[in-house]
């Protein structure tokens, strides 16, 4: 078999010999942080293509699942989605342009709008995810009370781990 230069896979749980790929001294890539950093690179691709798909943009999809757990007034949008008012307005009017969103005056603030995902926008957010979510269902069935009492724990520690950088 030829040759590519490359290295070719690395059993799991051993040392890490390429000193740019090692981050501490004695780290090891165990097959555990193997298939967590697989799962953050696929979960990264997951806004680009499903927005690609529902013919949205990543910022629309985003605001969509903000707007999917509340409504939101644009300036609270703005902040979730991390952009200014203005470009935050931009991604409502094409939501409203698609038929996704509304505004609405604000239930206690007349002055003011929030911003409500119609329901054919939840449906079309919803069924873009839908595969998803039903593997994932299906996955989280599968194990018994002490394995989800591990792979929880192993999540939260690595959600904090990643949150030391933000």
């Amino acid at each position: 078999m030829p040759t590519t230069g490359r290295p070719g896979p690395r059993p799991a749980d051993t040392p890490v010999r390429d000193p740019a790929l090692q981050p501490l001294p004695g780290w090891q890539q165990t097959s555990t942080l193997t298939a967590l950093q697989t799962l953050i690179d696929a979960a990264s691709t997951v806004p680009a293509a499903v927005a690609r798909r529902a013919e949205v943009s990543a910022s629309e999809l985003h605001a969509l699942r903000h707007l999917s757990a509340e409504p939101l007034g644009p300036a609270e949008l703005a902040h979730r989605l991390g952009v200014t008012t203005a470009a935050a307005s931009g991604v409502v009017d094409r939501l409203v342009a698609h038929g996704h969103v509304e505004r609405r005056p604000h239930p206690s603030d007349g002055r003011r709008t929030v911003v409500v995902l119609t329901d054919g926008g939840r449906t079309e957010a919803f069924a873009r995810l839908a595969p998803m979510f039903e593997a994932l269902a299906r996955l989280d069935g599968s194990l018994s009370d002490e394995e989800r009492a591990v792979v929880d724990r192993y999540l939260a520690g690595a959600t904090a781990a990643i949150r030391t950088l933000l």
